[in-house]
């Protein structure tokens, strides 16, 4: 029976069942094998600097655990790569497995297969299909999505002209922030004029952006499912002399980089998308101890902009 649970305002976990599936079930290891850990990390890739952030809050939150041994593999943005990673660490017979997908569908069955052979997998921001696999650790990306585009709405007066700058259209955090985003512009009179895959990647938002710019002489705002998308746009509106005519919003919300373009005034807004590095430790060790977990861990979200950004940013609703 399903159930939720808020933990708290501060941590924001809400927690949509209370299941433990079969995965992962009975690896609690006995005491006396209970003094090391191993733990196999697989990234889908370090060319972001969310996910290089997400690797440092995983390892800044294991630092105090002495008994955890960390192993970390990058796909470098390949599914077979990544297949190969998890099926690697299956066969070194480490304890647990962590697992930001590069795509969902890929890596379906490698992780399922983890499962199988005893070994708890928590999926971390992507996921992957079905329900094999320990626990999923993210945030809404439907509901950032959402709040975006009923703030770019509010924002622009109800309508405008976006260019939306999508992240990998194959993975789900992508076709969640595009769903959510249209369902927050719904019966308003905004009109997408260019829309395009740039794949997460900085390079290639600015070179989408450029292309759009030449088509558009007027763009009112820029819609990017990532904060390095609304700088890259950014860039490219800047080197063409039109960046003051155009209004930016980003996801991520890093403390370095997403709520320093707003600073900056760079973006108008960037909506936080936390990493869930800390939470997958927390959540591993209770695995490792035996104990049960839920099947999905939502992380919550603020929205920073100008006005408050000295604050900390705002929590968004439903959090």
């Amino acid at each position: 029976m399903k159930a939720k649970t808020i933990l708290g305002p501060a941590l924001g976990l809400l927690i949509l069942t209370g299941a433990f599936t079969a995965c992962g079930r009975g690896k609690g290891p006995s005491p006396a094998a209970a003094a090391k850990w191993t733990i196999g990390v697989s990234q889908c890739n370090l060319g972001e600097p969310w996910r290089v952030q997400m690797n440092q809050d995983i390892r800044n939150a294991a630092a105090a655990r002495p008994e955890l041994k960390l192993i970390y593999k990058d796909s470098q943005n390949d599914s077979l790569r990544q297949t190969s990673q998890i099926e690697e660490y299956v066969s070194a017979g480490v304890d647990l497995i962590i697992v930001s997908p590069k795509e969902a569908a890929p890596l379906t069955a490698p992780v399922a297969a983890a499962c199988r052979k005893g070994i708890p997998v928590i999926v971390l921001d992507r996921r992957v299909l079905g329900d094999e696999y320990t626990c999923f650790i993210g945030a809404d990306n439907v509901r950032i999505g959402k709040a975006a585009g009923e703030w770019i709405v509010k924002r622009l007066g109800g309508s405008g002209r976006i260019v939306e700058l999508e992240g990998l259209m194959t993975s789900t955090p992508g076709q969640d922030r595009h769903s959510g985003f249209r369902k927050g512009i719904k019966n308003s009179d905004l009109e997408i004029i260019f829309e395009a895959d740039m794949k997460w990647l900085e390079p290639d938002a600015r070179g989408e952006m450029e292309s759009a710019l030449a088509r558009f002489p007027k763009i009112d705002l820029v819609y990017a499912h990532n904060d390095p998308g609304a700088h890259g746009a950014y860039l490219a509106a800047q080197a063409a002399g039109r960046e003051k005519d155009i209004l930016f919003v980003g996801i991520d919300g890093l403390a370095h980089e997403g709520q320093v373009y707003v600073k900056q005034g760079i973006l108008a807004a960037s909506f936080e998308y936390p990493t869930g590095g800390r939470e997958a430790i927390e959540t591993a060790l209770k695995i490792l101890a035996g104990e049960t977990v839920p099947k999905e861990i939502t992380l919550s979200s603020r929205v920073f902009t100008p006005e408050n950004i000295a604050a900390g940013g705002e929590w968004l609703k439903g959090n």
